[in-house]
């Protein structure tokens, strides 16, 4: 594949800023239009797998084995009718989920999904993925407070303490991937990977692996952290008021923030569109699948396991979500980020 997108793109890249330009215009609207299909059959799996694991068959209807099922959803909530609470903040009430939806986009620019195709390649992908992250709980916040609601003020209040709480853990979690690369940069992380003996950090970086999957349910607000919405107790949380268009771009949003984690973890703990050496060793014939196969197949079993944890585990109680932050994942990250330097300054990875 990187053969054959070589030609087009030294050709763009000689034509000098213009063509620097229609190059990153090119990307950004690949990855766009290949993240929003994703998104959309991402909550049609989820349908599926979880029909499934309940002994149900899930969307059948529309279309064949219920394909079409996304494309109907987003038909319909585009032209349902937009309805604002009379007791609203309007100009916030319409500005949060365009923070909520673009802050998850604008994290798309740094991912590299195979050596080479990356939107923006910055020094500081992984803190522009947080910075990001952070930003989009500004969304959930303005969404509760603006929409007149207690129920969506209530959620948007656990959203923000929620984000607090696993943000220090999630960041912290990922020290340890810095310290064994020595990069803050995503492509120079997943070829520090594929350069070690395990091709991964998932194994020694086991208890910073264990932390960034347990904050990744948090900040995207799924079971059994999914307190920011709580249907039984919230109603639908800080979206509650939301419906039509609006609605979409929160859900979109959602989804989306799934697939950036799961992508997150791919590229800083699973090695990326890279697999390790010695299997490629053992399979010679491994060589000739192209990196993006890899590297999908790795999100997708990510992605998997969100839709295998909200079809097994009930939602904590708040007390619990705040301990679980505070007391047990933080200390963790903390012990690895010491074992791991420790290890580090005697040379022995």
């Amino acid at each position: 594949m990187n053969d054959l997108m070589a030609l087009p793109l030294s050709f763009l890249q000689s034509l000098g800023f213009v063509g620097q330009l229609i190059l990153i215009l090119l990307k950004i609207v690949v990855v766009f239009v290949v993240t929003l299909l994703h998104v959309a059959y991402a909550t049609y799996w989820e349908r599926k797998v979880i029909a499934h694991m309940q002994l149900r068959l899930g969307p059948r209807e529309v279309g064949p084995y219920g394909l079409f099922q996304p494309f109907a959803d987003g038909i319909k909530l585009f032209f349902k009718e937009d309805i604002i609470p009379a007791t609203s903040d309007k100009p916030i009430f319409y500005l949060a989920p365009v923070i909520f939806f673009v802050s998850a986009l604008t994290s798309l620019a740094v991912l590299p999904f195979f050596d080479g195709f990356v939107v923006a390649d910055i020094n500081v992908g992984l803190l522009f993925l947080l910075a990001m992250s952070s930003l989009g709980a500004y969304g959930i916040v303005m969404s509760g407070w603006s929409s007149g609601s207690k129920y969506s003020f209530l959620g948007g209040l656990r959203s923000a303490s929620q984000v607090i709480s696993y943000e220090i853990s999630m960041g912290l979690s990922l020290v340890g991937v810095m310290i064994m690369s020595g990069s803050l940069n995503l492509s120079e992380i997943v070829r520090a990977q594929h350069a070690t003996v395990l091709g991964i950090y998932a194994l020694p970086q086991l208890l910073g692996f264990f932390v960034f999957m347990v904050a990744m349910f948090a900040e995207t607000n799924r079971l059994p952290f999914d307190l920011p919405e709580a249907e039984s107790e919230l109603v639908a949380g800080y979206f509650t008021e939301y419906s039509g268009f609006r609605f979409a771009m929160f859900f979109l949003g959602e989804y989306t923030g799934m697939l950036i984690m799961s992508s997150t973890a791919t590229l800083c703990f699973l090695g990326g569109w890279t697999i390790p050496g010695f299997v490629t060793n053992m399979l010679p014939f491994l060589h000739y699948v192209p990196g993006i196969v890899w590297f999908l197949g790795k999100v997708y079993c990510f992605m998997f396991f969100f839709y295998w944890i909200r079809a097994t585990l009930p939602r904590y109680r708040y007390d619990q979500l705040m301990a679980i932050g505070w007391k047990l994942l933080i200390p963790i990250a903390l012990a690895n980020i010491v074992i791991t330097g420790t290890l580090k300054i005697m040379g022995w990875i």
